[in-house]
């Protein structure tokens, strides 16, 4: 995986987590949620990535 793209990835889920505990520490449930969603997000495309250089090895 390039550098940039997992620096990009892992910005991606720590941003969902930061939002994620604003959200629980403001009681704003959609902010929890767009948390989540974002950490998923970063998760799913590290994955992704991961698998695809596992395939050009």
């Amino acid at each position: 995986m390039s550098a940039g793209k997992k620096i990009k990835h892992t910005a991606d889920t720590a941003k969902g987590k930061v939002k994620e505990a604003t959200g629980k520490a403001v009681g704003n449930e959609s902010l929890v949620l767009k948390g989540k969603a974002e950490q998923v997000k970063g998760d799913a495309a590290q994955a992704g990535q991961k698998a695809k250089d596992a395939l050009k090895h």
